[in-house]
């Protein structure tokens, strides 16, 4: 499988925090979600996967290239961050946009203003956060990228204009060749549209895996304390004990199941289990 973007032996470390990330592939035409807690490292492996922290070891490809401008017409960007100056409006970015991208695309770019209601001659500092990060995501989208590099790009927005942010990447993958990486703390929105999941905390990669394969396999079981101590510790993800209980998790569902009959098994979510594999006992 052919991959964008791809990670080998990547080291950043700074006063109290390293980046460490052995090996990372996004595949070609897929979403990945990058998940972990805030301070893991999503943001700074973004930001070197940019190019906008430099001075780290190891190599980052994209589009099997490690010459960031030269992927630039490729990929678009929408940061955690706003990046745009508040004086100006939708038409001066329309024509910032027009003068340093050569694929960009003025029609959809009003389109996509005209869609998401958003005024085309008011200053950004009189929109809200909401309209701002639409404002980002159709600017990331209007010069026909080939990969969507997003930080946080659902945030600041209500259940409907996620709901409308997420259609729109699902539009943009309908052409196959196209590929997400999408950086969330909302674990909801990439159970429905993530290919893959790709975990990290405290700097390191501590999974990629299927999305179906984590939402099917993986579940949580909840016992007694004494029902606990007859479990295998060697068929247990991690766990945490408390007051009464003990709360597991497991990564085969049917096969725990079978083995202990005793127990009760849930369906997990994203933000469960990236919870007790954060706060869980290994």
């Amino acid at each position: 499988m052919e991959n964008v973007i791809c990670i080998e032996n990547l080291e950043k470390k700074y006063d109290n925090f390293t980046l460490k990330i052995n090996h990372l592939e996004v595949p070609k035409g897929m979403i990945m979600g990058f998940i972990g807690e805030n301070g893991a490292g999503k943001t700074t492996t973004i930001k070197a996967i940019l190019d906008i922290i430099k001075n780290y070891k190891g190599e980052i490809k994209l589009f099997d290239s490690v010459n960031k401008e030269k992927a630039k017409e490729d990929i678009g960007v929408v940061l955690d961050e706003a990046f745009f100056p508040e004086i100006l409006s939708p038409k001066d970015i329309n024509m910032v946009m027009k003068s340093s991208y050569k694929n960009w695309d003025q029609e959809m770019f009003y389109k996509y203003l005209k869609q998401f209601n958003l005024p085309e001659k008011s200053q950004i500092k009189t929109f809200s956060k909401g309209m701002r990060k639409k404002l980002e995501i159709i600017t990331a989208l209007a010069h026909h990228p080939k990969l969507l590099i997003l930080d946080e790009a659902t945030s600041g927005l209500d259940p409907v204009g996620r709901r409308e942010v997420l259609d729109l990447f699902q539009e943009f993958m309908q052409k196959e060749e196209n590929t997400i990486f999408l950086s969330t703390h909302i674990t909801t929105d990439l159970e429905h549209i993530a290919d893959y999941i790709t975990f990290i905390d405290k700097g390191e990669i501590i999974f990629t895996k299927m999305t179906s394969e984590l939402l099917e396999d993986y579940g949580i079981v909840k016992s007694s304390r004494e029902e606990f101590k007859s479990i295998d510790k060697k068929d247990i993800v991690c766990y945490i004990e408390e007051k009464y209980d003990v709360e597991m998790l497991v990564s085969n569902k049917k096969s725990f199941k079978k083995k202990y009959d005793f127990v009760s098994i849930d369906k997990v979510s994203l933000e469960e289990l990236m919870v007790l594999m954060i706060k869980g006992v290994k």
